[in-house]
């Protein structure tokens, strides 16, 4: 009898530790599977809360359109087309320079208002939008969607952060007017293109004298670019003028990937042509003082830091490519 107990206990004893083995080995499972599931959602969050780009479309190629005159006074220099309608009046070509193609009323004119339309209305209504002060001078921000509540302003310099990533995009709401005062800046650093900043008025814009602008302006209504203005982008008006004064206006080279044909094959020819349309590697360097205050947003993962930097600077570069895409 007591052998039969003792050989009892031996059995259980020797089953509790395989039992608690089998147990150990499914929490781990479970712990792995959690560790799985968990990076899985996070890198879901992460790509759907990149914003995606503004497509331009038939209005990539114009440096300034506007619906009904584009007026210049001084020696103004467009380095890209410059376009009207459904208007036709172009004055101030000279002493004013273009450095592309005036369209004045004509097809590639329409076709990119409808363009800009279709443009504004996509950037206007993107969700959610950070909640930004009535001036975002000595504001630094990250990649994201941002509103003002009416107007905005640009007091001293605004930086925009792409934080290594030269995808990275700015989309600016202004529900009125946009304005920026004399000597202005918009900084862009850390891989922000021109390319992807958006302001989206909807009223009129005004930049102030020597201020220097980065990024595309869709405006509903006009567009007065103060004299001395730099800008590295596009003035785009979709029901009225654009004003210039002595300006130069600089369309960035926005790459586009083309979808390859499949009885398309890659020549010499090719090469050659798309070769012509590739740019050289330019910079371009902002820089001016920022003042001290942060303020962080936490909304939908953007930030805005007010910077005691003694320096900002933007800077974009562009190399020459040899791939299957084109610049427009």
């Amino acid at each position: 009898m007591k052998d039969s107990k003792m050989r009892s206990n031996v059995i259980q004893a020797t089953r509790r530790p395989i039992r608690y083995s089998f147990m150990a080995a499914g929490i781990a499972v479970g712990i792995a599977l959690l560790a799985v599931m968990a990076v899985f959602v996070i890198r879901q969050s992460t790509a759907q809360a990149q914003t995606a780009t503004v497509n331009l479309g038939a209005a990539s190629n114009f440096a300034v359109l506007a619906s009904s005159t584009v007026t210049n006074t001084g020696p103004t220099v467009v380095t890209g087309d410059l376009g009207v309608s459904p208007g036709s009046a172009v004055t101030g070509f000279p002493p004013g320079v273009v450095v592309g193609t005036i369209h004045a009323a004509d097809a590639a004119a329409a076709a990119a208002q409808v363009a800009l339309t279709a443009a504004f209305n996509d950037a206007a209504t993107r969700a959610p939008a950070t909640p930004i002060p009535p001036d975002i001078g000595g504001l630094s921000l990250t990649p994201g969607v941002y509103r003002a509540a009416t107007s905005l302003g640009i007091t001293g310099t605004v930086t925009l952060n792409g934080q290594g990533d030269p995808n990275a995009v700015f989309i600016i709401q202004v529900p009125t007017a946009l304005t920026t005062a004399s000597t202005s800046v918009v900084s862009l650093i850390n891989g922000t293109s021109p390319c992807n900043v958006f302001f989206v008025v909807g009223s009129s814009a005004t930049l102030g004298t020597g201020s220097t602008f980065a990024g595309n302006i869709l405006a509903q209504a006009s567009i007065t670019a103060t004299t001395g203005v730099n800008v590295t982008g596009r003035l785009l008006a979709r029901a009225a003028a654009v004003t210039l004064d002595t300006n130069l206006v600089t369309r960035p080279l926005c790459p586009i990937v083309l979808t390859p044909n499949p009885t398309d094959t890659d020549t010499d020819t090719d090469n050659a042509n798309n070769q012509d349309r590739t740019p050289d590697t330019k910079a371009i360097n902002q820089s001016n003082d920022h003042v001290g205050l942060k303020v962080n947003q936490h909304g939908n993962g953007q930030s805005l830091t007010r910077t005691s930097d003694k320096h900002r600077s933007g800077t974009r570069s562009r190399s020459r490519s040899h791939s299957r895409s084109t610049w427009h």
